[in-house]
């Protein structure tokens, strides 16, 4: 079994960055946490992780098989997807709270506490619910979620430094990237899949066994990595268009960034590249499941999704190969009588200098396969609906 992961070069970069602003903004305090606190985290993570094929051997006997895996640019209905699936009791998948605690006894631990905090009156769940009401209400809005709530697996890799967390946390892109993982060194690539992988199988284990169900925007850069270690995935692409879902995932890290206190000249420059990353977050996906006619996969058109979904996701089910049980069946029949999250929020391509026609001319051969809107109203404001 694979050990605990930890991104050493990562580390010192990251360390590199923080130094650097601390500098010259006289903000220690972050860098000298950093600097201390995530390496001890990780090893109390790395202690455990060992522990975990030690104290429960059936874990050597837990398989990953044809995991499931929800990608897509930011804001497409990835989430809407991985809710609905989520639903259907043949899927194992992690809430947000157990992501940060990859090692099985750890999350063992953590629903006995809670089970214990259930039996005695809930006085623990109350205190994490205000917390997150508080640390989620600002963005609560344009990306619904919680600590009890299905959230993105990449966030197995945070102790590792090897998830986009950090990204969120500060915003170093161009400088960190924790995206295009089809790009990186072998070596590098296949050690940090191979943690995921140990990290699946234990959430795999913890739920008394099912098929693992990720949602990922952020995978859309490593699905040639995916089909590599899990050479039986099954991958679900939503399509939506992109003067929808760039200006929202844009007003979404900006908002995140902001709430942080990050640097405005940070802020502006992560904002450019997430934008131009996201053309390839469109098309990647595509040209890798070209190459690959023998992966089962499906792309879903985003109006399709959230205007007809149970017809929708009877056919996402029969191009996985999936059987949709009575269970599904009915999360899919109560989809249709359900309207989908509606945001008073307007997200204006302007406001973060894109140019509908540039975002047209790259990605051309969508807007014509998808008959998108290529005409942007109210001076480039665009509501959006669904996550």
């Amino acid at each position: 079994m694979s050990r605990f992961h930890f991104d050493w070069s990562n580390y010192f970069t990251m360390l590199q960055l923080l130094r650097r602003d601390a500098r010259s903004l006289r903000r220690w305090r972050p860098f000298l946490r950093f600097a201390v606190g995530v390496p001890l985290i990780a090893a109390l993570h790395s202690l455990c992780f060992a522990l975990d094929p030690v104290l429960f051997p059936a874990l050597r006997r837990t398989e990953v098989r044809a995991p499931t895996f929800c990608i897509g640019h930011a804001r497409s209905g990835t989430t809407y997807l991985h809710r609905l699936m989520a639903q259907d009791p043949q899927f194992s998948y992690a809430l947000m709270y157990e992501l940060f605690f990859p090692s099985l006894l750890e999350k063992k631990l953590l629903r006995l506490l809670f089970r214990i905090d259930t039996a005695t009156g809930g006085r623990l769940r109350r205190r994490l619910d205000a917390i997150e009401e508080q640390a989620l209400a600002p963005t609560e809005d344009i990306h619904k979620t919680g600590f009890f709530a299905p959230e993105e697996d990449d966030a197995f890799l945070t102790w590792s430094l090897s998830s986009g967390f950090w990204i969120v946390a500060f915003p170093y892109m161009g400088e960190l990237d924790f995206y295009h993982v089809d790009r990186w060194p072998d070596r590098k690539r296949r050690r940090m899949m191979a943690f995921y992988k140990e990290c699946v199988r234990r959430q795999i284990a913890l739920n008394g066994g099912g098929t693992h169900l990720s949602k990922n925007p952020t995978f859309c850069g490593r699905v040639e990595t995916l089909i590599e270690t899990f050479p039986d995935a099954r991958i679900i692409v939503p399509m939506r268009n992109p003067y929808e879902t760039i200006p929202s995932l844009l007003k979404l890290m900006q908002t995140e960034w902001s709430l942080r206190g990050r640097d405005e000249r940070l802020i502006t420059s992560s904002l450019r590249v997430l934008a131009d990353q996201s053309v390839h977050t469109y098309l990647h996906p595509l040209e890798v499941l070209a190459r690959h006619p023998e992966v089962r996969a499906s792309v879903v058109d985003y109006r399709e999704l959230v205007g007809a979904p149970s017809t929708t996701m009877r056919r996402v089910y029969d191009e996985l190969g999936l059987a949709v049980g009575p269970e599904a069946d009915q999360a899919f029949t109560a989809a249709e009588r359900r309207p989908g999250h509606e945001t008073t929020h307007r997200y204006s391509l302007a406001e973060f200098g894109l140019e509908p026609r540039d975002i047209h001319r790259r990605l051309a051969g969508l807007f014509d396969e998808y008959r998108w809107v290529t005409v942007v109203e109210d001076e480039g404001e665009i509501d959006a609906h669904v996550s």
